[in-house]
């Protein structure tokens, strides 16, 4: 308990939301204003770990790199240029219990569809 009470002084200790450092003496809650004095941050240290998957999830970038991919295609057509072919991909974007969303681009014109 005591290791967390040593790392708990960026949050707000009515709400618990992260405290901003908007001023050069006061650390504030965003949401209900409460106000912390900086002498009681000052010289404290934070240490956090950052991974490469963690950048990766952040920036939107997927670890496989998709123009190695061979992308499966389906016959349908394309409402907006009228092709008959569409490549298609499957991406588990929600928990796992549900289903996987399905992404349909045109090789002609690139315009996408997508099923969940």
């Amino acid at each position: 308990m005591a290791y967390s009470r040593d790392r708990d002084f960026l949050f707000c200790s009515l709400c618990g939301t992260m405290l901003t450092l908007s001023s050069v003496k006061y650390a504030t809650c965003p949401l209900c204003n409460y106000k912390r004095s900086t002498k009681e941050i000052a010289g404290r240290e934070i240490k956090y770990w950052v991974t490469a998957q963690d950048i990766r999830r952040e920036l939107g970038i997927s670890t496989f790199g998709e123009g190695t991919l061979q992308l499966a295609t389906i016959t349908r057509k394309c409402e907006k240029c009228g092709n008959n072919e569409f490549e298609y991909t499957r991406k588990q974007m929600r928990s796992a219990d549900e289903g996987q969303t399905t992404f349909y681009t045109c090789t002609k014109c690139r315009d996408t569809i997508t099923e969940n």
